[in-house]
């Protein structure tokens, strides 16, 4: 089984997998949440990736509680879970890849002086530790030199995410990127997938996979906002190098909790109005004592904080680098509610699209309308997927 520290070495340095599904095998990403579990499964007819079948599931359920919520469920119940979901979506292959989570890594790009392999092999250890909160025996840490090319216009392409560095006349430094991931993680996951009777060929971090399932073929920097149910991914991307990233501690569960405290509601009912009726100004709800009260007016607290977030990481940016972020770039379920893209498109200070990573594959005209709405949340899988379909052919 491939590590996740070479598939990421794999991916920016263009070099092969040791282990590439042939033309015709199906394969399935997984990405394993902190309220459900996704999964896609494709293959290849004709040089293209075609969509066999796809399922999530919820978690809340297998801890005793409503859809929706974020649970932190034991190796053995996602296992369990992952079972399930397995049989409902039909799937047929146990050729599988994990996408790893954000908030159980550490990506930070570090600049070291130009010097010789053997120095670095000293001295990146050391640096890094500034770097990683925890102990280094608590990591599978492992670093590399992003490469540096000759011109700023071209990149080399990893399923639509480039991997080229921006030019620099500054030829004293290396940037590394230095990667580290909780061993705890990785030891559940391969516990969750071995129950399950599932073959894993890799892990990858999911920033990754979001990226190569969102992103186009632009070297122009570019955001990625994935809103998870637990919270909300924030990264800047130029070229496939994470320059910045920022965790925001807000997500889709946040949400339905305001909605559920405002309109004095249930959970369940909470969650169903939130997909139902999301940010339009139409279709109130009647409250309990006759009055009525739109569902966006309860999320508008969080939702404002999320996007002066990603203000706050597009300014910052263009401080740092004296770049301006081409676009912003949604991923998630959330992104699906009604009424989402236009709220954005007036908080935020830039283009604002919504991911549609199902529109990277071949699939069944019918589902066209279906594929398009529920896609953003499965940017994470489909990214993975075709990662592991292609490898970096």
């Amino acid at each position: 089984m491939m590590s996740i520290i070479d598939t990421i070495k794999n991916a920016l340095n263009n070099s092969p997998l040791s282990k590439v599904m042939s033309s015709n095998a199906s394969v399935l990403g997984v990405d394993i949440g902190s309220a459900s579990i996704k999964v896609v499964q494709l293959k290849r007819e004709g040089g293209k990736a075609v969509l066999e079948t796809y399922g999530a599931i919820t978690l809340g359920p297998y801890s005793d509680t409503e859809a929706g919520r974020v649970v932190k469920l034991q190796p053995d119940k996602l296992a369990e879970a992952m079972t399930d979901l397995v049989k409902e979506a039909n799937v047929t292959t146990t050729n599988a890849a994990v996408a790893i989570p954000f908030a159980s890594s550490l990506t930070s790009i570090i600049e070291m002086p130009n010097m010789s392999q053997d120095q670095l092999n000293k001295m990146v250890p050391i640096e890094a530790r500034k770097y990683i909160p925890v102990s280094t025996s608590e990591v599978t840490m492992d670093w590399f030199v992003i490469p540096k090319n000759k011109s700023e216009e071209r990149g080399d392409t990893i399923k639509g995410v480039y991997t080229s560095k921006p030019k620099t006349d500054n030829e004293d430094t290396l940037e590394v990127l230095l990667v580290a991931i909780h061993n705890s993680t990785l030891t559940d996951y391969q516990t969750v997938m071995a129950n399950a009777q599932l073959d894993t060929q890799f892990y990858e971090l999911e920033v990754f996979s979001t990226a190569r399932a969102s992103l186009g073929h632009s070297i122009k920097p570019v955001v990625v906002v994935d809103i998870g149910a637990s919270n909300t991914k924030v990264y800047v991307i130029e070229k496939g190098v994470i320059r910045m990233s920022h965790l925001i501690k807000k997500g889709s569960q946040a949400l339905t909790l305001y909605i559920q405290r405002s309109l004095n509601i249930s959970f369940q009912k909470a969650e169903k109005l939130k997909h139902e009726r999301g940010l339009s100004t139409e279709s109130p709800v009647r409250l309990a004592d006759g009055s009525q009260a739109l569902v966006r007016d309860a999320m508008l607290s969080t939702l404002d904080h999320i996007f002066a977030e990603v203000n706050r990481v597009l300014l910052s940016y263009g401080k740092k680098y004296n770049k301006n972020i081409s676009k912003v770039v949604f991923s998630g379920g959330t992104t699906a509610m009604k009424g989402f893209l236009e709220y954005s498109q007036g908080k935020i200070d830039n283009e604002v699209e919504i991911a549609d990573p199902f529109n990277k594959i071949q699939t069944p005209a019918f589902l066209d309308d279906i594929l398009k709405e529920v896609g953003p949340e499965f940017a994470v899988a489909t990214g993975i997927a075709l990662r592991q379909l292609y490898g970096n052919n």
